[in-house]
């Protein structure tokens, strides 16, 4: 069996969150779940859910968590599916054959433990297509472009390797990544998700970069390349691609890559 459980985690912001049901109620396949974790200060999501008519696949808990991965976890502790997918509200799926191309890629290969694909982001003025398949050699660049957005993971994974970090404050994901890098994967190549702008680790650009390094160092050690590309090289690149120059360059190389959304 194959059932895809998703997890949605939200904090006061209902239209976000309409955004990523309506998108997963439109798939042609059925999640097995959706369990959306509510951790908001204010009562609009929890008035809505408890408001509105939903498909029997859709559950909620609102209360209170202490963060990003604690709100994961509760979410991955209520998976009954045999596959996870952690979606952030305001994410949302590129197309509706989505759920069906991932579950016909674990039936396919069914010794694969995870497995992710492209995505679609605003960057540099522009939403493009990002993402090339997983290499466990490269985890000195961060996330790089395997994106968390995307990523499928067997429920044993979570038994296996653990649940997210509660002490890491924005690169938990990472930190997971590195735990399951020598575990058989799959990469759709293909979008699979639409990242929206205004990510933690988007908006706290140094802030991640530190933390991945600190990651990084605690499962492979003191790491020259590992500090230079992301103390320097990806900030740099960050902070010039927001630039009216930098965007400008960044649309030119990737408009064979640039969609309308």
């Amino acid at each position: 069996m194959n059932r895809i459980t998703i997890v949605t985690i939200c904090f006061n912001n209902l239209e976000e969150l309409k955004t990523t049901i309506s998108h997963i109620d439109s798939q042609t396949l059925n999640p097995f779940q959706h369990i959306i974790i509510d951790g908001s200060s204010k009562p609009d999501i929890k008035d809505y859910l408890s408001s509105t008519e939903h498909p029997a696949y859709r559950s909620w808990i609102s209360e209170r968590d202490k963060g990003i991965s604690d709100a994961w976890n509760k979410g991955i502790l209520r998976a009954s599916g045999d596959i996870i997918h952690l979606q952030n509200s305001g994410d949302y799926y590129y197309d509706p054959s989505i759920l069906q191309k991932v579950t016909e890629t674990f039936n396919t290969n069914p010794d694969i433990q995870w497995l992710h694909g492209k995505y679609v982001q605003y960057k540099g003025g522009a939403w493009v297509v990002t993402g090339n398949a997983f290499d466990k050699n490269k985890l000195y660049k961060g996330f790089r472009t395997t994106g968390h957005p995307t990523f499928f993971v067997r429920k044993e994974m979570y038994q296996k390797h653990g649940m997210f970090d509660i002490n890491l404050i924005i690169c938990a994901d990472y930190d997971f990544l590195n735990r399951i890098a020598d575990e058989p994967f799959s990469f759709i190549d293909a979008p699979l998700v639409v990242f929206t702008p205004g990510g933690q680790s988007n908006v706290l650009i140094k802030n991640s970069m530190k933390e991945m390094i600190q990651i990084y160092t605690k499962y492979h050690g003191y790491s020259l390349k590992n500090r230079f590309w992301l103390g320097i090289r990806v900030p740099l690149l960050h902070y010039f691609s927001e630039t009216r120059l930098g965007g400008m360059l960044f649309r030119m190389k990737n408009k064979d890559k640039s969609l309308q959304i």
